[in-house]
């Protein structure tokens, strides 16, 4: 029996038709949709060549649009390194055998997953001043970068979790046969093999962290978004080509960062062997960890 007729069952003649009917009439309807989209717009002028000039201009690049990547970049990279930190220490901490150290690492995270990331920026911001009941000024950087260190450190901790307990139990227990405490288990046996099962499951949350870069937008950090739709637009009363553009160039990094690190996992896996199973998704909080088949 093949792969295929295990998963599902094959279709017939008639669902065969049915299938290809279906497609094809939600083919037309995108098609029809996207009309009305392209022509309402076109009615109201938005692709007049005039409001498209602008993207022609190098100072609107030099100083507006590459600005803001680089505010972007430089959130998403700090936070990425910083929830990485957290996730390991709380996504470990969660695995230890003490329940004073267990409980308190499972708490934390389950917290900050509850939380809306919006909410935890905001909090980030305005937080300090609330309690203290000083004048407490938090820059927008640091804000977001909090923000999404919190959020995304917190599903990393539950990808690592997943990752090491996606290890056969076999292979630490054959570690503690050889006399290995559970620090030289995890560090030499868990680790390695739970970095490759859990590698597509921690670029995809990098992917996510970068897009929610866009939410410090709301509290005015002058990164990318911040200067497609309220600072370009503001200048030269382009709104729509202007997210076009913005939405463009969001697509292009988030494609580079896919592939640099697809190429990297692939030759991780070359060069180590494991016996986990890839890690997935992190499931929604109160529910546990996934991994993969």
């Amino acid at each position: 029996m093949s792969t295929a007729s295990v998963l599902f069952d094959a279709p017939g003649p008639r669902a065969r038709l049915r299938n290809n009917i279906l497609t094809l009439l939600s083919v037309v309807v995108l098609l029809a949709i996207a009309y009305v989209v392209i022509k309402g717009l076109s009615d109201k002028g938005q692709f007049a060549g005039k409001l498209w000039e602008p993207f022609l201009q190098g100072q609107v690049w030099t100083g507006q649009i590459i600005p803001g990547i680089v505010a972007t970049l430089q959130a998403a990279v700090l936070s990425a390194v910083l929830a990485l930190v957290f996730g390991v220490v709380f996504g470990l901490g969660r695995l230890s055998d003490h329940a004073w150290i267990r409980v308190p690492a499972g708490a934390v995270v389950e917290f900050f997953r509850a939380i809306p990331l919006l909410l935890l920026i905001f909090f980030a911001q305005a937080g300090p001043a609330t309690i203290s009941g000083y004048t407490v000024s938090v820059p927008a950087f640091a804000a977001v970068v909090i923000g999404l260190t919190l959020y995304n450190g917190s599903v990393l901790a539950e990808v690592f979790r997943a990752g090491v307990l996606s290890v056969p139990r076999g292979q630490s227990e054959a570690g503690y046969s050889l006399g290995l405490r559970k620090s030289g288990v995890m560090r030499l046996i868990l680790l390695p093999q739970a970095t490759t099962a859990m590698m597509p499951a921690i670029v995809s949350q990098m992917v996510v962290l970068l897009k929610d870069t866009a939410l410090g937008w709301v509290i005015a950090y002058e990164e990318l978004l911040n200067y497609g739709l309220k600072q370009i637009p503001s200048n030269f009363g382009n709104l729509i080509p202007s997210a076009i553009v913005i939405s463009l160039v969001y697509i292009a990094i988030n494609l580079a960062l896919s592939y640099v690190a697809t190429r990297l996992e692939r030759r991780g896996r070359r060069g180590r062997r494991s016996s986990a199973t890839v890690v997935g998704a992190p499931a929604a909080v109160g529910v546990g960890v996934r991994t993969g088949e």
